[in-house]
């Protein structure tokens, strides 16, 4: 493994560093953007991988997700690894992909090296490593969660589709747009799923299926939905929480009727950002924290 510095990108005052790294393994190799906290608040601060979408760079998520800013509050540290061009023009992680679909290969390999190359050069914490992602980024955290379960402790999807759902870029565009048979999840990572009802992008049936996918070897299966509405900034939406027959939490489902194809809770001004809530970001982040290692 290898690892570059370059210039910080600019954040306030008081906020921590994001720093433009490398990483180079036997898969292959990415530029990532990293997140430190500016002061540590006890032990080893967890870690979130956060994937962008296609035609995004890492530095356009960092402002999309505004992630940062909440990392610094509760002193995590935060991956923005960004697609190369030369594996795919538009940026998209090729999640629909078999050989970017399992363990020590293609893009899934790359992605957990970078978590590990954190967790070994940044004293991060290897019991709490998370990933997330937005659209094409968050059926590749899906894609990890399938194939490094030892390695995650949760996952959040945003707009994405659920792991191995389609083969080919054909069979991509159809579940995208139509939804798929994703295969299961393993039931040891919990999930959080935001999806807009307005989704034209990225049919929202994909989230459900996805849901379901989580739950298909988790014994004794009990929901609860809770209906928000609207007030000043925050979308109406509602929450589905899933548990199994002890009563831990699987699954928590955001489903926002109004929303579109965009990050909830984001940035202003950005493309697929909407700035409405609710803040993805923050309840990702609360769910993540909520994870205990000894789960």
């Amino acid at each position: 493994m290898s690892q570059t510095s370059g210039a910080a990108l600019r954040l306030p005052p008081d906020s921590g560093r994001t720093l433009e790294l490398g990483y180079t393994g036997p898969a292959g190799r990415r530029r990532f953007w990293l997140h430190v906290p500016p002061h540590r608040i006890a032990g080893r601060r967890p870690l979130v991988v956060l994937l962008h979408g296609g035609f995004q760079t890492a530095p356009e998520f960092v402002t999309v997700t505004a992630m940062s800013h909440l990392a610094d509050r509760y002193d995590v540290m935060v991956a923005y690894p960004q697609q190369n061009r030369k594996a795919n023009p538009q940026r998209f992680w090729n999640w629909f992909q078999p050989e970017h679909q399992k363990a020590g290969t293609g893009e899934p390999a790359i992605l957990a090296g970078i978590a590990e190359q954190v967790v070994l050069d940044w004293d991060a914490d290897p019991e709490r490593v998370f990933v997330a992602g937005f659209s094409a980024g968050g059926a590749m955290a899906a894609v990890l969660a399938a194939t490094y379960p030892e390695r995650f402790a949760a996952v959040g999807v945003h707009s994405g589709i659920g792991y191995r759902a389609a083969d080919d870029v054909y069979s991509g565009l159809q579940v995208t747009q139509y939804g798929g048979s994703p295969a299961p999840l393993p039931n040891t990572v919990p999930l959080i799923v935001f999806h807009g009802g307005r989704d034209s992008t990225v049919a929202p049936v994909n989230a459900a299926q996805l849901v379901t996918s989580r739950l298909v070897n988790v014994p004794g299966v009990t929901s609860e939905r809770a209906d928000v509405p609207a007030v000043d900034g925050v979308r109406a939406h509602s929450v589905t929480v899933h548990r199994d027959t002890a009563g831990a939490l699987q699954t928590e489902a955001w489903s926002v009727p109004a929303g579109g194809h965009a990050w909830f809770g984001g940035a202003a001004g950005v493309s697929y950002a909407d700035p409405m809530g609710p803040s993805a970001s923050a309840e990702m982040l609360r769910f993540f924290l909520e994870q205990r290692p000894d789960r």
